[in-house]
């Protein structure tokens, strides 16, 4: 398989297989490209094995548009989303693994409801506590 066109919608890009098919995958997965604009992103080269934005220092693989979950589950969303918040630190605020946390965001594993809703607690009283700051 392999990409033959690339286009852009607010969320994804959605590549054109040589065989006619179109898939997608989520821009918050490539934050460099999430963030481009419209030049910057029309600005790609495909190669053998997949596509490259110099000007982002950003490479594509044509694999990565059949994974198997283009979308981010909510988790992988949120640290996506905000990468100011550092994962591995709500890992140990958790009591769990770093590389635990990492299978859930990644969604090559899913928490449980109750681990669910600890690490949404640990994320809102990260929130407050921020909100309490003063200099």
């Amino acid at each position: 398989m392999k990409i033959v066109k690339i286009k852009f919608d607010t969320a994804h890009i959605i590549g054109t297989t040589d065989d006619g098919r179109e898939l997608r995958q989520s821009l918050l997965y490539y934050p460099r490209l999430y963030h481009a604009t419209p030049e910057q992103r029309n600005q790609y080269t495909i190669n053998a094995f997949g596509i490259r934005w110099d000007n982002l220092d950003e490479d594509m693989s044509f694999e990565s548009f059949e994974y198997d979950n283009p979308e981010p589950t909510s988790l992988s969303r949120f640290f996506l989303m905000h990468d100011e918040i550092n994962a591995s630190a709500v890992a140990r605020k958790a009591g769990i693994s770093q590389s635990l946390l990492a299978q859930y965001v990644k969604g090559t594993k899913n928490p449980s409801a109750e681990r669910k809703a600890q690490l949404l607690t640990i994320i809102h009283n990260i929130g407050r506590n921020l909100q309490q700051t003063k200099f």
